[in-house]
């Protein structure tokens, strides 16, 4: 049996919207300092106060009064509020859920200059949400906010240029702008551009480099960058073999759910590899992959006459 080493780039945009993140603000002014002067017409502090009802500092958590304030501010032009009233509309959250109302708002804090509101709306291009799907427009705004350094367009942009989606395919410029948001520490982006080291996709290839940004995802819990760091580990690639280390994090991405861990997690019950051997084990772990459909991990039980 032989392990599947899960060396096949993301192939879709996660649901990653950055203003969908919970607002924060930017200085340490009490809800009732900011009350005085949004009440004044001062937008920025109509922002901040929509932030506190909608975090719930220092006022009783609101949703409805969040929204009325952001969009007081809003309709003044401040873009932080146009950005937070539209992840509002997005998810329905004080409002009633409506796309469109999340797109009018994005656009006019992208149109500002605002990288989270062009990545956001970079975003619903892709995906067709509030507007028609549109894969060359959703390049055109994630390249703004990649240019800003928004490390999530960066990352998507990047994607774009790996699948050839709504520009033309380059492997180069993929890696390039992995490598951007991968240095500002994100993971998804750190496991790609692992990836592009190990398979020499768009560099030369290079298992310690591989290992090194593998490591950088793993240790922020990503499981498929787990999985993978795992397999260098059990094959000696781009570090001294050692099954113990190779089980320590097939385990870690296991537990999270991964498949293709819990599929090489049970390899190594069933063989003994770095953990005691327990066919007992192996059968559990190779079943919770099955279970999530993998095909190695069904077939396995299969020949061993296994109910999955």
């Amino acid at each position: 049996m032989k392990r599947n080493p899960q060396l096949a780039l993301l192939r879709f945009l996660a649901v990653a919207i950055v203003a969908l993140l919970m607002p924060t603000i930017a200085s340490a002014q009490s809800a009732e300092d900011y009350r005085a002067k949004a009440e004044q017409g001062d937008a920025e502090a109509q922002n901040n106060l929509a932030i506190c009802y909608y975090n719930g500092d220092g006022v009783i958590k609101d949703y409805n009064e969040a929204v009325r304030w952001w969009r007081k501010a809003a309709e003044q032009g401040n873009a932080e509020a146009q950005s937070n009233l539209g992840s509002r509309y997005y998810n329905g959250e004080g409002v009633t859920l409506d796309y469109n109302e999340a797109v009018r708002w994005w656009r006019k804090a992208a149109e500002q200059g605002l990288a989270k509101a062009q990545n956001n709306l970079g975003f619903c291009y892709y995906s067709g949400a509030g507007v028609t799907q549109d894969y060359n427009e959703a390049a055109r705004w994630y390249r703004k906010a990649a240019e800003q350094g928004n490390a999530e367009a960066q990352f998507s942009l990047g994607l774009y240029y790996y699948n050839g989606v709504g520009v033309t395919q380059d492997y180069n410029e993929a890696v390039r702008w992995y490598r951007k948001a991968a240095e500002q520490g994100l993971a998804k982006a750190q496991y790609n551009l692992g990836l592009c080291y190990d398979n020499g996709t768009g560099v030369a290839q290079d298992y310690n480099e591989a290992v090194k940004w593998y490591r950088m995802a793993a240790e922020q819990g990503l499981a498929k960058a787990q999985n993978n760091l795992g397999l260098c580990y059990d094959n000696g690639t781009g570090v001294a073999q050692d099954y113990n280390e190779a089980v320590r994090w097939y385990r870690m991405a296991a537990e999270q759910g991964d498949a293709v861990a819990q599929y090489n997690l049970g390899f190594c019950y069933y063989n003994g590899v770095g953990v005691t051997q327990d066919y007992n084990e192996a059968i559990k772990w190779w079943r919770k992959a099955a279970e999530q459909g993998l095909a190695e991990a069904k077939r396995v039980l299969n020949d061993l006459g296994e109910i999955w």
